[in-house]
């Protein structure tokens, strides 16, 4: 298995890019190949084995294996991307390939954090091996949520507890989950919590069939550590009242004992099915599927307008580069437009840094299940392997992904990132509308990079969208299967809909952090806040001489001086904009920036600000948070609720929250922007047993950016294939013009 990184021939190498050292890698920013993790992970094994000081360390178990990308300018010199306007690129230095690595010793539970370099003989050297302090613990792999379900299906007080409500051993399921907050156990121990189900027949599915208890495990030690059964409601003349006093959890205890404390009867699964693959929905339900709808194909006959050169795209005056991330999922860099020749850079990097899912019912121990998808699980991992025509339809390129298992090998995902253009409707259009007057219409395409991940129960599509304007746009699609538990007969239900006889879907929300680096014209950049205000406010009064007809608003605009976290003011209809005051447009005067809207995603959090959610998810507090980038040995400031999340009680030192205390200057800086958006989920029936998909977006749009709309060079839209959906009338025979 090969240990270096080769440039295919057809690629453009290091010695023919005009700014650049030869190297050898084709991209600094390209993603750890497969060979790439298994040599990284011999040469950890192999440092271990011969350093007498190791010996300790007896069981590893590799949890992350990922590259340590370059110092930003060193990237930028080799690209050739200056870091002001009218400025020549640094002069480029000799980039060393780095790689990070975090790994587990089973037998006595610490956690370890290597950097390794790649050497000029193809070699990749140890450069730092760090233990972690106690109780950190790098993220929870996908073979370890597997394995929470066979430890718990193998435990015999599990199967006690199912037979007695009718389910069988080899019928019981389980998702694992982080822990959340549980100070019961201690941070050492490497705990998860898995949410039962029954399965019924093969393929079943097992959401339709909640359990009525949650498992405690221990993924080194491979244990059962606590069961606990959440208390019940009761319908009172009062009101819904709670079986126990308090929703205090209560001390670990035995599982008999636990269940004697919760003061409620056992609570059987539902057996009704609620199947979503269409051959089991013939089985066991009246289906049909609908016959009256026909196809609708997408065709490119001359081929797609982009171009790929390995991870590097080009489209539409567009250039970016796009990896693959174990726990980011999508990782777009050095984002730049073509402007009539000039190359100008927009973002530096681009990636979803964040995300917790906080569930609304207070009675243990449903307050632990708010977990942080991205940081505790890793987006990349959980990624589904896209299908041609089912999840991507058209003409499609695919990207794969690599990372590690717990073995040291790489797991290897073939069709990870999808990438293909759409039509999205109208670009621009206007009519003369005198007698004679003329039209033009131009149709707006749009470039996707998607990707599609499952995290259990939900599903989450992932797209960046570019338009032909110079705009950008964010978009999360939720679908998936409602988290859902078991609920008595006729148990009210407060804090969750009854979605079916039987199964509770509690209310939560999905709150992501989004990262943006930026380097808007260079990387010294500002964040613009801009408020709009009505003429006089609530004081004065139409007729006035100032505001005779009452009609008048204007704006006002704040640079924000120092680091901190800013709040959305909807009757201010407030926004920001990122700019660079080394340049000005040539008509408005302003200087150059990208605005942000994120009316589509602005959601406020629930859970208290002392809470044990919030205790640990700060960066929900505010919907947008400025931060200088401070780069060091390990890269800059990534993570907004910490590197290492899984089982923290409190927000790290190395988290958002903690970096604004600093209040570093952000003006004219070398800043980072993070956005908070989400959406609070109240479910519906119609969300069962498959959610439709629900939307949220950000727009990140030039404002003052250009010279003027840069989409006007788009060939005016006349489609021959297009007809009469009912005369067969072509378009050329159609009455009207579009240009």
């Amino acid at each position: 298995m090969s240990t270096i990184v080769s440039v295919p021939a057809t690629a453009t190498t290091a010695q023919e890019r005009p700014h650049v050292v030869p190297t050898g890698f084709q991209h600094p920013l390209d993603p750890l190949t497969a060979d790439e993790i298994a040599a990284i992970t011999f040469t950890v094994r192999h440092h271990i084995t011969s350093n007498p000081e190791l010996d300790s360390i007896k069981a590893v178990k590799f949890i992350t294996t990922y590259l340590l990308p370059p110092p930003k300018k060193a990237v930028l010199a080799y690209l050739g991307i200056p870091l002001a306007p009218e400025t020549a690129p640094e002069p480029p230095a000799q980039i060393v390939r780095k790689a990070e690595v975090d790994f587990l010793d089973v037998v006595n539970g610490f956690s370890y954090n290597v950097i390794l370099s790649l050497h000029s003989e193809g070699k990749w050297v140890v450069d730092t091996f760090d233990k972690l302090p106690d109780g950190v613990q790098p993220q929870i792999s996908v073979e370890e949520l597997i394995q929470c379900e066979k430890i718990v299906k193998a435990d015999q007080n599990v199967q006690d507890l199912a037979k007695a409500v009718g389910v069988l051993p080899e019928q019981i399921y389980c998702d694992g989950w982080s822990i959340g907050y549980d100070d019961r156990f201690p941070q050492a121990r490497r705990i998860q919590q898995a949410l039962l189900f029954a399965r019924f027949s093969e393929h079943d599915n097992l959401y339709a069939h909640p359990m009525d208890f949650v498992v405690v495990i221990d993924a080194n030690t491979e244990e059962v550590l606590q069961i606990d059964f959440p208390p019940h409601y009761k319908s009172t003349a009062n009101g819904p009242v709670l079986s126990v006093p308090k929703t205090e959890i209560p001390p670990l205890s035995s599982a008999e004992e636990s269940f004697k404390i919760s003061n409620r009867e056992r609570i059987p699964p539902p057996k009704k099915a609620f199947d979503f693959l269409p051959d089991l929905m013939e089985r066991t339900e009246e289906f049909k599927p609908r016959e009256d709808i026909k196809p609708l194909h997408i065709l490119q006959p001359e081929g797609v307008s982009f171009s790929m050169d390995g991870n590097e795209l080009e489209w539409q005056n567009w250039k970016m580069h796009i990896a693959f991330s174990h726990r980011e999922g999508i990782v777009l860099s050095t984002v730049t437009y073509n402007d009539h020749g000039e190359i100008r850079p927009i973002i530096y990097r681009l990636s979803l840094a964040e995300m917790v899912v906080p569930y609304g019912a207070p009675e243990y121990p449903h307050p632990r299940k708010f977990a942080f998808d991205s940081g505790e699980y890793g987006m990349g991992t959980m990624a589904n392997e896209l299908s041609l025509g089912c999840d991507c339809v058209g003409q499609i390129h695919y990207l794969p992904g690599a990372y590690v298992s717990h073995s040291g090998a790489a797991i290897v995902i073939k069709n990870v990132i999808c990438i293909h253009e759409e039509d999205n409707g109208v670009l621009w259009k206007h009519t003369d509308y005198r007698p004679g007057g003329r039209t033009q219409t131009t149709r707006r395409r749009r470039l996707v990079v998607s990707m599609v991940c499952t995290l259990a129960n939900y599903e989450y599509i992932w797209n960046y969208l570019f338009y032909q304007d110079g705009s950008i746009e964010i978009e999360a699609r939720l679908t998936g299967i409602l988290q859902v538990y078991a609920q008595q007969q006729g148990e009210p239900n407060p804090f969750g809909t009854t979605v079916a006889p039987g199964v509770n879907a509690h209310y939560h929300q999905h709150m992501f952090s989004f990262r943006i680096d930026p380097m808007v014209d260079g990387i010294k950049n500002s964040v613009v806040e801009q408020d709009i205000i009505p003429i006089g406010g609530e004081k004065s009064a139409t007729g006035e001489d100032f505001n005779f007809a009452g009609n008048a608003f204007t704006t006002t605009e704040t640079i924000l001086e120092k680091e901190g976290g800013r709040e959305y003011d909807f009757a201010k209809e407030r926004r920001w904009r990122i700019t660079n005051s080394a340049r000005k447009h040539y008509a408005s005067g302003k200087d150059v920036g990208y605005s942000i809207s994120m009316k589509g995603g602005i959601t406020p959090i629930m859970a208290r600000s002392d809470s044990w959610a919030l205790r640990r998810a700060g960066f929900t507090q505010y919907p947008i948070w400025v931060v200088k980038d401070v780069e060091g040995p390990k890269g800059g400031r990534m993570w907004p609720a910490g590197k290492y999340v899984p089982q923290t009680r409190a927000q790290p030192e190395d988290s958002v929250g903690s970096w604004v205390a600093g209040k570093l200057p952000v003006k004219d800086e070398d800043l980072l922007v993070f956005l908070t958006v989400g959406t609070t989920h109240i479910p519906r029936p119609e969300d069962w047993p498959v959610m439709p998909v629900e939307h949220l977006n950000i727009t990140i749009k030039p404002q003052s950016f250009f010279d003027k709309n840069p989409s006007m060079d788009v060939p005016g839209t006349k489609d021959g294939k297009s007809v009469s959906a009912f005369s067969g009338q072509s378009s050329a025979d159609a009455c009207g013009s579009c240009h």
